[in-house]
């Protein structure tokens, strides 16, 4: 990728700090509310079909974290921010397949959507062939239990789908880390329900993994509910980016 490639121009350098400024407001209100702190709750900015240098232009503007979710488009992506300077935390938020999994683990800093032990078992043997320190893994779970769809099924005593041998399969890993859980609330669900089942499902995870601290769940619509549940990183792509280009 060129360097005009990552140029960004100031008009949109503009949108993008004033829809930061929003989104930034609007957490800090959320946990205000939540009676928690500002610094509890990390931005993940979810780039996936925006251009790289958007991305540029976030770090420059503070943030952090950004979330993509197909590799054919991240890892090229990865790359060109790296070659233009930005060092943001990558994470990876889409359903993945096992046979990306060794090109995921070159960039990613967490990966986001385990949700079986075959996955955790491919993102382990990947990280520790190319890695030099253990890969951040949350377990995607199903909040509404519904196998028919991503996530791992919380009290499920599927040994390759259950919220528990997937934990535990990641636990036990030496490439992977234990970070926490990320759901997304299901069609039809209201948020604040959504969100309490999937805060009573983090609480019984800390009890046996204390280290797993993280809870991502939250986005455009719905981020303020996940803050009041308890969510440590959202995950806000439009509200940030405006509208999203068509995915090719």
């Amino acid at each position: 990728m060129t360097e005009s490639q990552t140029a960004v121009r100031p008009e949109r350098r503009a949108e993008l700090a004033a829809g930061l400024a929003r989104v930034r407001a609007r957490i800090a209100d959320a946990c205000a509310a939540a009676g928690r702190q500002r610094d509890a709750v990390t931005l993940v900015a979810v780039t996936k079909t925006y251009p790289a240098s958007d991305v540029v232009a976030l770090a420059a503007l503070g943030v952090t974290d950004v979330g993509e979710n197909r590799d054919q488009e991240a890892a090229p992506k990865a790359e060109a921010v790296a070659d233009a300077g930005a060092a943001p935390r990558w994470h990876f938020i889409g359903q993945l397949q096992r046979n990306k999994a060794r090109s995921v683990v070159r960039y990613a800093d967490v990966v986001q959507s385990v949700d079986s032990v075959r996955l955790a078992a491919a993102l382990d043997a990947a990280a520790g062939a190319v890695r030099d320190r253990p890969l951040d893994v949350l377990v995607q779970v199903s909040i509404d239990g519904d196998p028919a769809r991503g996530g791992a099924l919380p009290g499920a005593a599927d040994p390759q789908r259950g919220l528990d041998p997937v934990a535990a399969a990641v636990a036990g890993a030496d490439g992977l880390r234990l970070a926490g859980l990320m759901a997304v609330a299901p069609l039809g669900w209201e948020p604040d329900r959504a969100f309490a089942r999937l805060a009573e499902v983090a609480a019984a995870l800390r009890a046996d993994h204390p280290g797993a601290t993280v809870l991502s769940a939250g986005m455009s619509g719905d981020l303020e509910s996940a803050i009041g549940h308890g969510a440590t990183h959202v995950r806000v792509g439009s509200a940030l980016l405006g509208m999203r280009p068509a995915l090719r």
